[in-house]
């Protein structure tokens, strides 16, 4: 299996988080509508072996910044304890509780460009503050006068979309009615450049894969797509090794999207759980039944110690599809693998 790394430039709000899991769905339904995407396969023909060897395994968006004509990738923080993360010797009890409150909010770390991530504990964390300074400063000139004009603190801003509820059948709001309703959507800063992790099997090609993204970029991603929300484009697809990202005599996989660990053994797991309260898309989510069944999964970020590790270098992705989890399409998959990049964790 290859790995990319695949820029996307945002160019709307989103109403939906850039997840693995979520990509991996909206990549399924183009190649559902169109065979000729993936050279002539259907997507039953694409899914057929999908739990022992997958075509394709796409991480959730990280942030990219370029500065001083090199890039940094900045990915989200390890789920573990702050004391495997942060350097505690020698402080005392009081100490490390003052700093805990700042030490929290860094949650993102920074790779620089052909850095290896030798250790966790050394490692440079940032706050969201500082992420969006780090952004605002790589920009123009112009840029940076708009941020800096807004007081930007976050790469995104959250606020809700005002909407109104519309009777299809007669294109009013009813009879005497005003039903206003707000849904929550993402703006993300406008020099913000996010970067995507896949996987491909032998058999799938670099330009198939962004073809796919291109044209949900062109058409939208997740929630109120059809109201403007989830565009971006795709700048770059290159090819890029994760193992080269990592420690050299790595003992744990940290993951680069939401997954489902397989049942080996594990000496440590560390990880948020996510619950994906799953829905159809397209003709299916008028269906009579729209909705799967939850799955509980890892959150990005997870770190798993397997007792063998050696067994799992053999493959860039750990983690196991989900099937039988819908009951309105009984072949439906969520998926359930990551990449991940091999790092140390002092154990």
């Amino acid at each position: 299996m290859k790995t990319l790394e695949i820029t996307i430039k945002p160019v709307s709000g989103f109403g939906t988080p850039l997840k693995g899991d979520t990509i991996f769905g909206h990549i399924c339904w183009q190649a559902a509508y169109d065979s000729n995407l993936f050279g002539g396969r259907t997507i039953d023909q694409l899914l057929s072996d999908y739990k022992a060897n997958p075509f394709l395994v796409i991480s959730s968006a990280f942030v990219k910044v370029g500065k001083n004509g090199k890039i940094i990738r900045v990915l989200k923080r390890p789920d573990m304890p702050l004391s495997s993360l942060f350097d505690f010797q020698g402080k005392s009890k009081k100490e490390i509780i003052k700093e805990r409150k700042v030490l929290k909010s860094k949650r993102w770390m920074k790779i620089p460009d052909r850095g290896r991530i030798e250790s966790l504990k050394k490692i440079d964390y940032i706050s969201d503050s500082e992420l969006a300074e780090e952004l605002i400063l790589s920009s123009t000139e112009e840029g940076q006068r708009e941020a800096r004009g807004k007081s930007a603190r976050s790469i995104i801003a959250e606020f809700p979309q005002p909407h109104n509820t519309i009777n299809r059948l007669t294109n009013t709001t009813g009879e005497g009615q005003f039903a206003p309703f707000a849904s929550d959507q993402n703006v993300f800063l406008g020099q913000v450049e996010l970067i995507l992790y896949a996987g491909l099997r032998g058999d799938i090609s670099i330009e198939q894969t962004r073809t796919a993204l291109q044209r949900i970029g062109e058409t939208g991603f997740g929630k109120d797509a059809s109201t403007g929300l989830g565009k971006f484009t795709v700048i770059s697809a290159e090819a890029i090794d994760l193992f080269a990202m990592g420690a050299e005599t790595p003992n744990a996989c940290y993951t680069l999207s939401p997954s489902v660990p397989e049942k080996t053994t594990y000496l440590q797991t560390y990880f948020t759980p996510f619950t994906r309260f799953g829905r159809h898309g397209d003709v299916l989510a008028k269906s009579s039944n729209p909705f799967k069944n939850p799955v509980i999964m890892a959150d990005e970020g997870a770190v798993f110690l397997p007792e063998d590790m050696g067994s799992v270098l053999k493959r860039p992705y750990i983690g196991t599809a989900v099937t039988a989890l819908s009951k309105a399409e009984p072949k439906a998959v969520t998926q359930g693998y990551s990449l991940y990049i091999p790092v140390r964790v002092e154990v």
